[in-house]
């Protein structure tokens, strides 16, 4: 009985340990998306922290959303920004006239806005805990896709429509006559 209670907080303490390596991983991506100066490298950077929400997905064992955020953000949303991005020539780097002398004040403003939200959740789940061991009920792909797809097919369906337009417009923008 004692191999296989060491053997559930050995998994335990791997997952919390895989969390921590990807969370960090994440954090860097973040901050690399939000202060570099090339636009195609805080695409990519924002590549790797989608695909880190990913990865912390799989650990929570659900490969299916886990397999959905790396088909449509990462394959679809980021290519699509990427290809926007590649066709529209912008400017890399810094332009003077694009950058904003009173970025410190956006620190104490996102400082006040995480203590709202971490308020908030404290203040809303208080004391909630997650079903432990046999109280939880696994929930099937199906069970899943379904809550997603039958209520949101028609609105999944515009999107895609409105993603092939845009990529529609942005080669016939950048195209050579």
């Amino acid at each position: 009985m004692s191999a296989v209670v060491l053997a559930t907080d050995d998994i335990y303490v791997a997952q919390n340990i895989g969390f921590g390596i990807i969370a960090a991983v994440m954090i860097v991506g973040a901050l690399k998306v939000v202060t570099s100066k090339n636009v195609v490298h805080a695409a990519l950077s924002l590549v790797l922290v989608l695909a880190g929400a990913a990865a912390q997905y799989l650990l929570l064992a659900a490969e299916f959303v886990a397999v959905t955020q790396v088909l449509v953000y990462v394959g679809a949303v980021m290519v699509l920004f990427l290809f926007g991005v590649m066709l529209t020539r912008a400017k890399l780097g810094h332009e003077a006239d694009l950058n904003n002398r009173n970025h410190l004040l956006g620190v104490p403003v996102a400082l006040v806005m995480l203590g709202v939200i971490v308020w908030v959740l404290i203040d809303g789940f208080e004391d909630t805990r997650l079903p432990q061991g046999d109280q939880a009920s696994p929930i099937s792909i199906q069970a899943v896709s379904d809550s997603i797809f039958k209520p949101y097919l028609l609105p999944f369906w515009a999107l895609s429509f409105v993603l092939l337009a845009a990529v529609i417009g942005a080669i016939v923008l950048a195209r050579k006559d």
